[in-house]
């Protein structure tokens, strides 16, 4: 930060880390055997599409690159009621290594669209789990803030904050949690939740 915006007030917003997207294959081992939550194969990048031929050409680019490799995945897009984009990634859950291969296509989306001028329609990326009784709570990264916060819907417009606080206690030491409750957002309807 430098003289004038100490002076000003303004503060630079925190730039994303989105090599922390690595650090998620680890922490679902520890969701796993701390919580009973397993990986469901699925991931999503959630961003606010921009008009024009650019865009759509770069949104074409980022998924001819995740369909061309020997072990693509299955991939989707949709639109939600407020306007945003959910590119959704859909990988075996039982494969030992889909997990880190999850996050590596997430990566890819998210640092495509960076590097093509569109990171400030990037919203967040999602990585939903599941326990054996069927409660979901999905890894939310938070992209202009960096951090990763757990999001738990239990019915509409309801969520599970027991579960969240247990994930994020539970993780807290290894993932870069957002530590203000106010920014965890709700995401009602996101995909795979």
């Amino acid at each position: 930060m430098g003289f004038w915006d100490t002076l000003t007030g303004r503060s630079r917003p925190k730039r994303a880390n989105l090599d922390a997207l690595f650090l998620v294959p680890s922490a679902a081992i520890t969701l796993q055997t701390a919580v009973g939550l397993m990986p469901t194969g699925a991931g999503s990048v959630c961003y606010r599409a921009a008009t024009g031929a650019g865009f759509h050409q770069t949104q074409d680019e980022v998924l001819a690159l995740l369909e061309a490799s020997a072990d693509a995945p299955v991939v989707q897009t949709s639109s939600d009621e407020f306007g945003f984009t959910w590119l959704q990634v859909h990988r075996d859950p039982g494969d030992l290594e889909g997990m880190g291969e999850l996050c590596t296509d997430l990566h890819a989306v998210n640092t495509t669209l960076e590097a093509a001028g569109y990171g400030p329609g990037l919203l967040c990326s999602l990585i939903p789990f599941v326990d054996p009784t069927g409660r979901k709570v999905g890894l939310v990264y938070l992209y202009k803030k960096g951090t990763f916060y757990p999001f738990a819907p239990v019915g509409p417009q309801r969520r599970d904050n027991l579960l969240e606080l247990q994930v994020r206690d539970t993780l807290g030491a290894e993932l870069p949690i957002e530590p203000e409750l106010s920014s965890w957002l709700a995401l009602w309807g996101a995909p795979g939740l």
